[in-house]
């Protein structure tokens, strides 16, 4: 009988230490990414619009680099922390991506999805309580640019992120490239902010948007940013699953807790 691509999980790994372990990972680390990442964003607030008696939204080429790189360098050092532990997954959309791929149970990808978004709201309620009540600012579909216009930006940056996640930590076949894909991930999102962050603030992680839309009551086209970001993780998952890595690649086979890069 051939394996099993897709598992809903087995009885004991709900209650396993090692899908504790995980899932607390990923919670911690997408704290460690949202909050830098938002934090960013309410610093160049406090820095540049506190005191203008109407302020400005739109940020400037310098501040767009400055956010774009708080980003990269927080989710290095989150996708890096977690990597050894849960996968790095530290994003909804990179957790579905694996799951389409068979590279992830069902159970254990819901528990992911449950900690990331916690983990996003929690970072975003210190903020609030951090900077004496700022409310944060998430994610928004700038002036003269469409909804549609704006799901396909998320879509297409999302696919890349995902496609490079594949690359370099899920491929069996990444060799010693595994020991650089903290950097690599971080690379492309800092890229893609810098692409789309003028348009709709360039997100590509549903829990990103969700926090600081909880905390700061914020929902405008809110929706673009969990379905872009899942359609294109999704595309990303099937394509590199399916029509780069090797079919004989053998996919939840063993009984023994899953490593880390199988997550």
């Amino acid at each position: 009988m051939p394996p099993r691509r897709y598992a809903f999980g087995r009885a004991d790994e709900a209650t396993h230490p090692d899908s504790m372990r995980a899932t607390l990972s990923e919670f911690l680390s997408t704290f460690i990414f949202v909050f830098a990442g938002e934090g960013s964003i309410l610093a160049l607030d406090k820095l540049y619009r506190a005191d203008k008696p109407h302020r400005e939204t739109t940020l400037v080429a310098s501040e767009l680099v400055v956010v774009a790189l708080a980003h990269a360098l927080s989710l290095f050092a989150a996708v890096a922390a977690s990597m050894n532990v849960s996968g790095g997954h530290v994003n909804p959309a990179v957790t579905l991506g694996a799951l389409v791929g068979g590279r992830v149970s069902l159970l254990r990808a819901f528990y992911y999805w449950v900690a990331q978004l916690l983990g996003a709201v929690v970072a975003a309620l210190l903020l609030r309580l951090t900077t004496d009540g700022m409310r944060p600012v998430g994610f928004g579909v700038a002036a003269g640019v469409g909804e549609l216009n704006a799901l396909l930006m998320e879509v297409v940056m999302t696919f890349g992120l995902v496609y490079t996640v594949y690359a370099t930590a899920i491929d069996p076949k990444r060799g010693h490239l595994g020991t650089i894909a903290p950097l690599a991930i971080a690379f492309i999102v800092g890229a893609n902010i810098l692409v789309g962050g003028p348009f709709e603030g360039a997100s590509m992680n549903p829990a990103r948007a969700f926090g600081p839309a909880l905390v700061g009551w914020r929902w405008r086209n809110h929706w673009i940013y969990w379905l872009g970001p899942f359609i294109g993780a999704a595309l990303a998952g099937i394509i590199y699953e399916f029509g780069v890595i090797q079919p004989e690649t053998p996919i939840h086979t063993h009984h023994q807790p899953l490593a880390p890069e199988d997550y």
